[in-house]
């Protein structure tokens, strides 16, 4: 079902986004170039991939079609509790709003070098806070939960940034080098290539 969901999100938004990275891309091609940067694909690469997930998450927290309820919660656990833990509703509600921004957690982790989980706290709440916020003003409710799942995913981000750069360090040198994070990037980009064309029906691979 989460997968339809994405699935269905992608296709919605594909023109936009095709869009949207080929300027990015152009922009980065030409400040690269007339700065004279040193250009590191898998960078590059994290970097658009953060961008369409951020595309893809607002998407499926905006749309108003995936609205299950409206009105405003602002008591802490009232939905999380309503819900029995291994069902569907529970999955996708609680479990659901974690996962989503687990990757949130652990990208701007890297980017702002996080040591300590409250480096990232105020970025996080804020996000889901604004999300709520608008959610409301479309149509879809407004929930205190949502925001306190939302952080909880991107505490567990931050956790994993920890972990693995933690693991890292005790690693041969080439785990460290642009070379192999290229290698794993230009492989990652190949298999997202695939799956996207074959989404919005090219049929290139």
């Amino acid at each position: 079902m989460e997968l339809k969901i994405l699935t269905s999100t992608l296709k919605e938004i594909w023109p936009m986004l095709t869009i949207f990275l080929v300027v990015i891309i152009a922009i980065r091609i030409t400040a690269i170039k007339v700065g004279h940067e040193k250009f590191l694909f898998y960078k590059e690469f994290l970097n658009l991939v953060f961008i369409i997930y951020v595309m893809l998450l607002f998407q499926l927290l905006t749309d108003t079609e995936l609205n299950t309820s409206s009105g405003i919660n602002i008591i802490p656990f009232t939905e999380i509790l309503r819900y029995e833990i291994g069902s569907h509703a529970f999955n996708m509600n609680v479990l659901g709003n974690i996962l989503i921004f687990l990757p949130f957690g652990y990208y701007i982790s890297g980017y702002v070098k996080a040591k300590k989980v409250n480096h990232i706290l105020f970025i996080s709440i804020i996000t889901s806070f604004t999300v709520e916020i608008v959610q409301h003003y479309i149509g879809r409710s407004f929930d205190i939960d949502d925001i306190l799942l939302n952080v909880v995913g991107s505490i567990l981000g931050f956790l994993l940034y920890i972990s693995l750069n933690a693991i890292s360090k005790h690693l041969p040198k080439f785990f460290h080098s642009s070379t192999f994070y290229n290698i794993i990037c230009i492989i990652l980009f190949i298999v997202l290539m695939i799956y996207f064309t074959r989404i919005i029906g090219l049929g290139w691979f």
